[in-house]
């Protein structure tokens, strides 16, 4: 073999594969990156792809030089939470309560990208292939050739697929994956608000729905509301009135009028489960690794918990192994394997208990009983938090 040789090429620049990218060139291994297409320059318009980012991803990309190049005036710290049920089930998460900050951060997901990738291009340390579409892949012993379309090629010693849901070098390793569709779509846009939401999350349960409203800079929000596909397409079609309308109306008024910043848009809801997320040479992360409801906000979390975890387990190797090492990888694979599973479980499982209507009485009599438990809340708060 022979190109340009990096112990660690990742492939795909959305915001797990950046921030990972990143880390691992702060932490002096030699790493490439390839995407298709160089990142938008933000614009005065809010993006409707938002993001709820917990405190312990807010560490990490403190960490590698990100979070700091946010602009402020485009966050907005989650300080409680409102969750409702459809018959009176209630269910109310406070950070002063349970001693800490807030509870998450919430920002647009084509600021956090730009963030990443100034930072990549001020540290200098990340070898950037972009915009590139890569033409094949070969594995020839303990390293991997990249072919690139303009005829560049990489070899490593590791390929790291974050190249999303769909991820080819998921494919093309060989990784195995279960797709289960909910038959459900979310519907994101954002809206002006006539009352001022505090710092309050506010997240509904009815008729099979799920509807959030997530605290944006200033007077606004950002709306998820994951539907039956046939329903969200119907609120697609609405003009910016009779969305706001309907929008509001589902909300219980909770912010008086509101007016559309941003069209709706929707995107498939479904569960990816990955049966292994290495194997000699590639690891995944990110949306290539695993897919979760969105009802509880974690999936780009879980994605940069996997970042994380991937370049400490890569700084850790013993000093005769090598980055692609399948009894590296394992480690890593080990370490994820239980918050992924879990988040799974959990997500998947409130999903199935809030579309049964036979099991009302049961999810609103559960949440009136853990609002009036301290200690339970507690611990929700902290788990959210990981």
């Amino acid at each position: 073999m022979s190109g340009e040789r990096y112990q660690v090429v990742i492939v795909g620049a959305g915001l797990v594969g950046t921030a990972a990218a990143l880390a691992l060139g702060r932490q002096g291994v030699r790493v490439a990156l390839v995407e298709r297409q160089p990142p938008a320059t933000p614009t005065d318009t809010w993006d409707t792809r938002i993001y709820a980012i917990s405190p312990a991803p807010q560490r990490f990309l403190e960490r590698i030089g990100a979070w700091q190049r946010l602009d402020t005036d485009r966050i907005q710290p989650v300080y409680r939470m409102d969750v409702t049920g459809d018959a009176h089930g209630t269910i109310r998460l406070d950070a002063y309560e349970s001693g800490v900050s807030h509870l998450a951060t919430i920002l647009e997901s084509g600021r956090l990208q730009h963030a990443l990738w100034q930072a990549i291009e001020a540290d200098g340390n990340v070898a950037l292939h972009c915009p590139a579409a890569i033409e094949s892949l070969d594995r020839d012993g303990a390293s991997t050739r990249l072919t690139l379309a303009d005829g560049t090629t990489l070899e490593a010693d590791l390929v790291v697929g974050a190249d999303g849901a769909a991820s080819r070098i998921r494919e093309w390793a060989g990784l195995t994956s279960t797709l289960t569709p909910y038959g459900q779509s979310g519907v994101v846009a954002n809206f002006e608000c006539e009352r001022p939401h505090r710092g309050t999350a506010f997240q509904w349960f009815f008729d099979s729905d799920i509807l959030a409203w997530l605290p944006l800079g200033g007077n606004r929000m950002s709306m998820v509301w994951s539907t039956r596909t046939a329903h969200a397409d119907e609120l697609l079609a609405l003009d910016g009135v009779a969305l706001a309308d309907k929008v509001r109306a589902a909300g219980h008024d909770r912010l008086g009028d509101l007016h559309l910043l941003t069209s709706a848009a929707a995107f498939p809801l479904r569960l990816i489960r990955v049966d292994a997320v290495v194997a000699p040479g590639v690891a995944l992360i990110g949306d290539a690794a695993h897919g979760v409801h969105p009802l509880a906000g974690q999936g780009v979390n879980l994605g940069f918990g996997d970042a994380e975890i991937l370049v400490d387990v890569l700084a850790r190797r013993p000093a005769r192994s090598y980055c692609g090492d399948v009894r590296v990888l394992q480690r890593y694979a080990r370490e994820r394997a239980e918050p992924v599973r879990r988040m799974q479980a959990l997500t998947h499982g409130l999903h199935h208990l809030f579309a049964d209507t036979r099991a009302g009485w049961l999810r609103n009599a559960g949440m009136r009983i853990v609002d009036h438990l301290p200690p339970m809340k507690a611990v929700l708060v902290r788990e959210a938090m990981s």
